[in-house]
């Protein structure tokens, strides 16, 4: 599938959605140096960054907006097609991405792969068609024609189906808190975090609802629904341990990003990958989101990026105790589940063992000599 994410074996449903989901990381992780450039201009130029400058920050909104979702289109296309397949999979992305009021990532992913395996179907049907000499512009007018027909199609068509999709999370989501179930929104908000819908969700949803109960009561618990950076933390913590050996050095860096920059899409990869985690992270959402409750915790406004420095700025005077705990126990709780799922991994070869069996070739040593020996008469 990719260097970048192991290869998945087996039948059956539950191979079917980690095929998937293998598929869906590896769109991303060849990309992740270009998320946390995101990430780290975000975290130290935005309004409420570590050193806010305007200038700077401009490259924000482009870069989350057209640069990482046609990155993601382009890396799809190219896993299809090679890279006529990641040319056109740019060019079909850029249709979705225009207009569009939330993140295209999602929709990025379909339209990627979607154009690419277009545009395979249509070279084998011309394959060994075309008279010499005018390959080149078959193949390109046929790139250009299919790559601007899909971003026009993924236009009036993805892209609209990807706005509804976050709609209907941020109205699932809103439904939930509006009859005071508030851990059960981590069973919406944790699965629509990591189809990249997280902003639409926080800023679009407990954002405003936020900002309205904070107006009355001083503080708000809504702040903290999507943005605890607890989760996170400790779903990296358990892929640190007990993820695929190849993963694990860049996961340092990931924890730097998520936990001090506040970047959470740096995590959402890590999971796609391994889907059945999910369940880790909707089980440390809601520890998170019932210990804010428990202890009456609430943030003055929301914490932008969602890094444990950005809460400790919004956390009233005297509340710090009952923000940090729910952090810790969310990062616990999310270890704990997501090492259980990844077997402790125990199902994780070896340095030495990653070439299987069936890569290996055993040589005996007389057949070896029988065979050198024929090699060296032939010579002769």
């Amino acid at each position: 599938m990719s260097t970048y994410t192991p290869a998945v074996t087996g039948t059956g449903f539950r191979a079917s959605v980690q095929r998937v989901g293998g598929h869906l990381a590896a769109m991303v992780m060849p990309n992740i140096g270009a998320f946390i450039a995101w990430g780290l201009i975000t975290a130290l130029f935005i309004p409420t960054g570590w050193w806010p400058n305007a200038k700077i920050a401009e490259v924000v909104g482009p870069m989350i907006s057209v640069l990482l979702p046609v990155l993601i289109g382009y890396t799809g296309g190219r896993l299809v097609h090679g890279q006529r397949g990641a040319v056109v999979g740019a060019v079909a992305t850029m249709g979705i991405v225009v207009g569009a009021d939330v993140p295209m990532f999602l929709g990025a992913m379909i339209i990627g792969p979607l154009t690419a395996y277009v545009l395979k179907l249509w070279d084998g049907l011309v394959e060994n068609r075309i008279r010499p000499g005018f390959e080149m512009l078959v193949d390109n007018f046929s790139a250009g024609i299919i790559g601007g027909a899909m971003a026009i199609g993924g236009m009036y068509g993805i892209g609209p189906v990807v706005q509804w999709l976050t709609k209907q999370a941020g109205n699932g989501a809103d439904w939930l808190v509006s009859h005071d179930l508030l851990p059960l929104t981590s069973v919406v908000v944790e699965p629509a975090k990591v189809l990249f819908l997280n902003n639409a969700i926080n800023h679009g949803v407990f954002g405003p609802l936020g900002v309205a109960e904070a107006a009355d009561k001083g503080k708000s618990i809504l702040f903290m629904i999507e943005s605890n950076p607890g989760p996170g933390l400790g779903l990296l913590l358990a892929f640190f341990l007990f993820g695929p050996r190849a993963l694990r050095p860049s996961v340092p860096a990931a924890i730097i990003v998520q936990f001090l920059g506040g970047i959470h899409e740096i995590y959402f990869p890590y999971v796609l990958m391994k889907p059945k985690l999910i369940l880790a992270m909707i089980a440390g959402g809601a520890a998170g989101v019932g210990t804010f409750m428990v202890t009456g915790a609430g943030l003055v406004a929301t914490p932008s990026p969602g890094s444990i420095f950005a809460y400790m700025a919004v956390t009233p005077k005297g509340g710090y105790v009952g923000v940090i705990l729910g952090i810790v126990i969310a990062a616990a709780v999310t270890f704990a589940v997501a090492s259980v799922l990844l077997g402790f991994g125990r199902g994780e070869p070896a340095e030495d063992d990653a070439i299987g069996p069936d890569e290996q070739t055993v040589v005996n040593p007389d057949e070896q000599a029988n065979v050198n020996a024929k090699l060296t008469r032939q010579e002769a």
